[in-house]
């Protein structure tokens, strides 16, 4: 059947600010041309844009002859504030930005081990209101926090794991009730780095993928499809309690020791190191140093490259992603030297043909990907019109 006029408005309406949203500030006349849309269609839109505050004139364009079709029409980007959470077990990072994304405002505190829960929840959530204050935000419209551990995949919440602060989970539930208006979301640190990488890093153009995460601790996201997967329990990609060859023993319920984390985490990156002469640096800096040729570094990568082939070959059998992008600190720092290997072994323990690519953002995947969902989780709720409105 076809759609009702007001749902082919709103239709129009959603495509209109997409365009606007991807290329920037257009004419009349341009969002007339990439929509195939008539020109009085064209035309009631962007009134309608621009009486519900979503659109105004930004300028006019290099055309000679002046009039509506000049005017040129951007998105109002203080329509809606943006905050990003990177929450670490020791430290919280928080970026602030306005509908497009644009950072206004961004800070970082520390958060000691012998920090206790209400302290060191009331750090954080105080980090987050200077932030918004500095950018100049009255309202924080959403905020989207990617943190270490397990998402419920039925109510969105942190669930508790073992080894993990407790202030974690709090925090979530304290920035709720200091910010009644915002929409809280949060989501596992190795999903929203996947997410980054995907939309801006290594893993652009593919939509089935593995991100195996190299950073003080280990784990996986699995895009297969364009879809992220979580598994039943939201556990998908928790490749630290993978049981591998190598190690002193067997992961157990609640500890990943003995898994793929004890062969590398960044502890088990620093160790092996300090076993080939290297030294003084923190496990990304040592391989950023071995990778960039240092002398005799190479038998570290060898013996690193050792040990991330066997989770990325257990990832390939198992899932066939045909891609594997080594992210984290320590998968950036490795850079291609690292990723070579890797796949090298690879190719030699597996018959499935798998492309391994090092990350492009780092550390700075997980907020770079907080702020990719709480954009998109604003523009959807911002660009949607209410129901009674398609009615």
């Amino acid at each position: 059947m076809p759609a009702s006029p007001s749902t082919a408005r709103a239709i129009n309406d959603r495509l209109a600010l997409r365009l606007l949203q991807q290329e920037g500030p257009l004419t009349a006349g341009q969002l007339k041309q990439l929509t195939g849309l008539s020109r009085p269609t064209v035309a009631d839109l962007v009134d309608r844009l621009a009486v519900s505050g979503l659109i105004t004139v930004v300028g006019e364009s290099g055309e000679q002859r002046r009039g509506p079709n000049a005017r040129l029409y951007g998105i109002v980007a203080d329509r809606a504030h943006l905050a990003a959470l990177d929450v670490r077990t020791e430290s919280v990072s928080v970026t602030v930005t306005d509908l497009l994304g644009r950072e206004l405002a961004e800070a970082a505190v520390p958060i000691g081990g012998d920090t206790g829960t209400g302290p060191a929840v009331e750090q954080a959530v105080a980090l987050v209101e200077r932030a918004a204050k500095e950018a100049g935000a009255e309202r924080l419209h959403t905020v989207a926090i990617g943190a270490p551990g397990l998402i419920d995949p039925v109510t969105g919440e942190l669930r508790d794991s073992t080894g993990l602060p407790e202030w974690h989970r709090r925090l979530v539930a304290a920035l709720q009730e200091r910010l009644p208006h915002a929409a809280v979301i949060v989501e596992n640190e190795t999903n929203l780095a996947a997410l980054a990488e995907q939309r801006e890093g290594a893993a652009r153009g593919r939509d089935t993928f593995v991100l195996l995460w190299l950073g003080n601790g280990t784990g996986a996201a699995v895009v297969l499809d364009g879809v992220l997967r979580r598994g039943a329990s939201g556990g998908t990609g928790e490749i630290g309690f993978l049981p591998v060859p190598g190690t002193r023993g067997l992961p157990s319920a609640t500890d990943c020791a003995g898994g793929f984390h004890s062969l590398a985490g960044a502890a088990a990156v620093t160790e092996l190191a300090s076993e080939h002469g290297l030294v003084g640096a923190p496990a990304a800096e040592l391989v950023r140093r071995a990778a960039a040729d240092t002398a005799g570094a190479a038998s570290f990568l060898d013996a690193l490259a050792d040990r991330v082939a066997l989770g990325a070959a257990s990832v390939a059998a198992v899932l066939d992603p045909g891609c594997v992008v080594l992210g984290g600190e320590v998968g950036r720092a490795g850079g291609a030297a690292l990723a070579g290997r890797v796949a090298d072994r690879v190719r030699r323990m597996s018959p499935l043909p798998l492309e391994v690519r090092p990350g492009e953002l780092g550390g700075g995947a997980v907020l770079r990907g907080a702020l990719i969902t709480a954009r998109d989780r604003a523009q959807d709720s911002l660009f949607t019109p209410p129901a009674h409105a398609l009615a």
